[in-house]
C-alpha cells in the first residue's frame, strides 16, 4: 500500500505540474497507456492471491478513479484559462462594415425539373433512373437502333473501352435505356418518367456535350394516338401557363416508335423575341410516338396485345423557353451573376415561382 501511496503522490505532482492540455495528455498517457503505470500496476493483479488481488484491486480502482477525476478537473480548468486569454487578446471592431450575406438559389435547370415532375406526378406518372455508363444494348439496340443509324458513329456518341465481359459501353445518349429496364424489370401497366443527364459529342448555342431530357413511357392494353396527345397538351398548357396554347402533331420518324410525331407549340416572334402561345407561327419542342412492336417484343411485352407512347423533351430547351435564357451553353459556365438573374430562391422554388 506505501508503493500505491508514492504512485499517488507522484502522479499528484505531475498533473499539477501540468501547463497546458498537450503535457496533461502526456502524464494520462505515462499513467493510463497501455504501458502506463498504473496500467501495468492493474495487469500485476493476475499473480496474486484472491485475497491479495482483492484487497490491492480495490485500493487500484480507488487511485484510478481518483486520478482521472484530478486530470478531467484540471484539463477543464485549462480550457477556462484558454478561452479566458483569447477574450483577453481578440476583439471585433464593431465599426467595420457587415460582409456581404450571399444568398444561394435553385439553378433554373432544377427548377424546371421540380416542375416538370410534378405536373407529370398529377398524371400518374412515376419517376424511374438509370446508369449514365450504359451498354450498348439498353442505348441503341433495344431501341431498334440500326448499326447504321448516324446516332451510333463516333462523332455523335462517346464510346468507353469495353469491359473483361467485351460488352460495349457508352455515356447513354438519352434516357431512353430507363423505359428499357423499365419494362425488363416490370410488366404492364406502365407509366413512367426518366429525368437524367445525357451526353452527346455536340456544343454550340444551342448544343453541349452534357444535357438533361425528361423522357415519358406509358404501357398498356388500351393505350392510343388519342391518351399522348392529350398528355402532350395538357403538360405543356401547364408547363407554360397558357391555357389555350396551340399544340399540334406533325408526322416523323423515329426508330423506336411507330407512327412517329414531332410536337409544335403556337408562337409568334417580333425581332429576337418569341412569344408563347400567340401568332400564327410554330416552334418545334419534342419528338414522341407509339412504342414500335420491336422495342415491345425486345422487352417480353406482347406488341398484340399491350400497345403505348413515349416521348422525350430537353429540359435545358424547356428552361430557356420559360424563363427567356438564351443561350444554351450559359447554364455551365458557373457564372454567379447569371444564377442571380435567373435562379430562384428557396420560397420561390418550393411555391412554383417559375409558373
Amino acid at each position: 500500500m506505501q508503493t500505491l501511496q508514492r504512485m499517488k503522490d507522484h502522479w499528484v505532482r505531475e498533473i499539477k505540474a501540468s501547463r497546458d492540455l498537450p503535457s496533461l495528455d502526456q502524464v494520462r498517457i505515462a499513467a493510463f497507456g497501455k504501458q502506463g503505470e498504473v496500467t501495468q500496476e492493474m495487469k500485476s493483479l493476475a499473480t496474486l492471491s484472491p485475497d491479495e488481488k482483492k484487497e490491492r484491486g480495490a485500493a487500484l480502482n480507488q487511485l484510478r478513479d481518483y486520478l482521472t477525476t484530478l486530470i478531467e478537473d484540471k484539463r477543464v480548468e485549462m480550457k477556462s484559462q484558454e478561452l479566458e486569454q483569447r477574450l483577453a487578446l481578440e476583439s471585433i471592431d464593431v465599426s467595420l462594415p457587415v460582409r456581404p450575406e450571399l444568398k444561394g438559389a435553385f439553378h433554373p435547370l432544377s427548377q424546371a425539373l421540380f416542375e416538370i415532375i410534378e405536373i407529370f406526378q398529377t398524371m400518374g406518372f412515376s419517376v424511374a433512373e438509370g446508369p449514365h455508363i450504359e451498354e450498348d444494348y439498353y442505348n441503341f439496340d433495344a431501341l431498334n437502333i440500326p448499326p447504321e443509324h448516324p446516332a451510333r458513329q463516333e462523332h455523335d456518341t462517346f464510346y468507353m473501352p469495353a469491359g473483361e465481359d467485351g460488352i460495349k459501353k457508352v455515356l447513354r445518349t438519352h434516357t431512353s435505356p430507363v423505359q428499357i429496364r423499365t419494362m425488363l424489370a416490370g410488366s404492364p401497366p406502365i407509366r413512367i418518367i426518366a429525368p437524367g443527364r445525357v451526353f452527346r459529342s455536340d456544343y454550340d448555342q444551342t448544343h453541349t456535350p452534357t444535357f438533361h431530357q425528361v423522357e415519358g413511357l406509358m404501357i398498356g392494353e388500351t393505350i392510343h394516338m388519342g391518351h399522348l396527345k392529350h398528355c402532350m397538351t395538357e403538360f405543356f398548357r401547364r408547363m407554360f401557363s397558357i391555357s389555350s396554347l396551340p399544340v399540334r402533331f406533325r408526322p416523323s420518324y423515329f426508330p423506336f416508335t411507330e407512327p412517329s410525331a414531332e410536337v409544335d407549340i403556337g408562337c409568334s416572334r417580333k425581332g429576337e423575341k418569341l412569344i408563347l402561345g400567340q401568332g400564327d407561327d410554330w416552334l418545334e419542342i419534342l419528338g414522341c410516338g407509339m412504342v414500335h412492336p420491336n422495342v415491345l417484343e425486345n422487352c417480353n411485352i406482347d406488341p398484340v396485345r399491350f400497345q403505348g407512347f413515349a416521348f422525350g423533351m430537353g429540359i435545358e430547351r424547356i428552361a430557356m423557353l420559360k424563363y427567356g435564357i438564351p443561350d444554351l451553353r450559359l447554364f455551365y459556365e458557373t457564372d454567379i451573376r447569371w444564377l442571380r438573374r435567373y435562379g430562384f430562391s428557396i420560397a420561390e422554388g418550393l411555391m412554383g415561382a417559375g409558373r
